[in-house]
């Protein structure tokens, strides 16, 4: 155990947070511990219908604190004494608003059943009309700040669910003096420093989410921002210009926290970054391999160098940022706003009886199985259902959150099975329109790796997904790619690799399976998908 490092990686997910003990050495990963958000788990603040979904500043506290002690609970003595750094992803944009200390509102007794106090999911869709008037404003704008954004900002991102707030919540605006975003919030909270205009903010999402580019230098201009809301421009400027990449160091572990975790007081703490971005580095990213997180929704990440990139600002993709997943490197962001949660909703819709009159409810979790092992024996043919996958919106390309699905072709004769393979397929012709944009913008794609619990748990969807797309699809095999990306960049930012890259060589996990095409099936996709593009565009 002599001169042995160790790191922690962890991932804030959407409805949990893990925590990845990795050797920095060799990548095995010694231990891992998972905690659901207790209040998010129960439906608290969250309101499906009005498409609000909240989390409370205090489940990331109390989920973060388990997972790291109980995982080092499950390390020897030697390991724990033998942690060097720690570095984290988080969801994005997750926002919340905070006092002048940085402090969320929500964790103030007068705002702590707020919902606009707390920090709000990335899915939460409640400023639509924000991220129009914002869209609108910045197309006739000198600067047309949504240049590296796709050319569309988002009701997903930061700055319309600020404005949304501000404008309907007038307690919450009395006392709001800046804005955070999850990930800058947790590295703050562990060095001790959530101070608005000192903490450390991450390149990776101001970039993606807020607009941030060094072109405008920095954030857009406060007239922009005063233009939208006077509030609103005051809280800009409460941000510094500097933006970290994941391999910066925020500083050392609080006497505070390192008490709570078990650790060494002063071990680095890294710059937090997007959990699909961190998650392409756990699965082998490198330039012009694209990588798919593939869960509820999906996130595409791929990284090019400033040669091939030139001053092309690709559109209709959610953004692209230096530095934002490789230090040195162009990284691009797409992605589908539903993608397993379209799985879930079928499978909910179908088990609405079971739920109701059955006596074993149970008997629901079985649906998506069976409708597989269903859908994997229908015949293909150019003439079956073709579906739409823009249950909640389209993110890109072209992002647009009022679209909805659709499916076509049903008859009195349509089954269950069909219903779902149709879906399936729905979700891979959405990826292959991501891709097919990167491409006729001129980003290469050389490669595809998957990770994410779908990626792992049906094959099924992969071969589908190879099929429609055709090119092979690689799985990593790490079960938590994000958490053990996060901890790579733990290894970079304690001084055990230089960068990021050699990390990556020394501890990569590796691949357990690959996808290959099938050409007959990929010709009769081919008809189908064009049958996808022409229905998609007339519900336009």
């Amino acid at each position: 155990m002599e001169n042995k490092k160790f790191v922690i990686g962890v991932d804030f997910g959407s409805d949990s947070v893990r925590a990845l003990v990795v050797d920095a050495a060799t990548g095995e990963e010694l231990a891992t511990s998972v905690s659901f958000y207790r209040r998010w788990k129960q439906g608290d603040y969250c309101n499906p219908k009005e498409n609000q979904y909240r989390q409370h500043p205090q489940d990331y506290i109390d989920s973060l604190t388990f997972v790291v002690t109980d995982s080092l609970s499950r390390c020897s003595e030697e390991v724990r004494k033998s942690v060097v750094g720690i570095s984290f992803d988080t969801t994005a944009s997750t926002p919340a608003i905070v006092d002048a200390t940085g402090t969320p509102l929500a964790m103030l007794p007068e705002f702590a059943e707020d919902p606009d106090a707390m920090f709000v999911l990335w899915k939460d869709h409640t400023s639509i009309a924000e991220a129009d008037e914002i869209n609108a404003l910045a197309h006739s704008w000198t600067t047309d700040y949504t240049k590296y954004s796709g050319g569309t900002y988002s009701c997903e991102w930061a700055w319309s669910k600020v404005l949304h707030i501000l404008r309907r919540n007038p307690a919450i605006r009395q006392r709001a003096y800046s804005w955070v975003e999850h990930c800058d919030w947790i590295s703050g909270l562990l060095v001790g420093n959530i101070c608005p205009e000192t903490i450390a903010r991450s390149r990776c999402v101001a970039g993606h989410k807020v607009m941030w580019n060094e072109e405008w230098g920095g954030l857009p201009s406060r007239e922009f921002a005063e233009r939208l809301d006077a509030k609103l421009a005051d809280m800009r400027d409460t941000f510094s210009a500097e933006t970290y990449t994941a391999d910066h160091c925020v500083g050392g572990l609080s006497t505070e926290w390192a008490e709570k975790f078990g650790l060494t007081e002063g071990i680095a703490v890294g710059v937090g970054a997007i959990d699909c971005h961190i998650g392409a580095v756990g699965a082998g990213i490198s330039n012009n391999v694209l990588v798919k997180v593939m869960g509820t929704s999906t996130c595409d990440i791929i990284i090019s160098d400033y040669e091939s990139v030139g001053g092309k600002a690709v559109r209709g993709i959610c953004g692209q940022v230096d530095g934002s997943v490789v230090h040195g490197k162009i990284g691009f962001e797409a992605g589908q706003s539903a993608f397993g949660d379209i799985y879930s909703w079928y499978k909910r819709l179908l088990g609405w009886s079971l739920r109701t009159l059955s006596e074993s409810p149970e008997a629901e979790d079985k649906i998506l199985a069976a409708l597989t092992a269903e859908a994997e024996q229908l015949p293909l043919t150019e003439n079956d259902l073709v579906a739409i996958d823009w249950h909640n919106g389209r993110r890109t390309p072209d992002a647009d959150p009022l679209q909805k699905g659709s499916i076509y072709g049903l008859t009195l004769a349509t089954t269950a099975p069909e219903i779902f393979k149709a879906l399936v397929e729905a979700t891979a012709f959405g990826s292959r329109a991501i891709n097919e944009r990167m491409l006729e913008e001129g980003v290469a794609i050389e490669g595809i790796i998957a990770v994410g619990g779908i990626s792992k748990k049906s094959r099924f969807v992969m071969q589908t997904m190879a099929d429609v797309i055709g090119v092979p699809i690689k799985v990593a095999r790490s079960e938590q790619a994000c958490a053990l990306g996060a901890a790579m960049y733990a290894a970079v930012i304690a001084g055990v690799y230089a960068n990021i890259e050699e990390a990556q060589k020394a501890m990569s996990s590796g691949y357990d399976a690959e996808y290959t095409p099938n050409a007959e099936r990929h010709a009769i996709y081919d008809v189908l998908y064009a049958k996808y593009k022409k229905m998609g565009s007339s519900s336009l």
